[in-house]
């Protein structure tokens, strides 16, 4: 029993893929965050636009 529990902490197997997993939810999230901001200026950009182009009432 002592000799697989050794074995078992020593054991690394899966934990690269625990480091994708964190390292590709870091990525998602990081690019909702960019998408949101973004999303906020291009709007009230639009709308300023808009508001410019009202003006030249052809």
């Amino acid at each position: 029993m002592k000799q697989f529990l050794r074995t078992f902490m020593c054991d690394e197997n899966g934990a690269v893929t625990v480091d994708w997993v964190v390292l590709a939810a870091a990525v998602v999230g990081l690019a909702a965050a960019i998408v949101t901001a973004m999303q906020a200026n291009a709007l009230s950009l639009t709308g300023s636009i808009a508001s410019y182009l009202a003006g030249w009432a052809f």
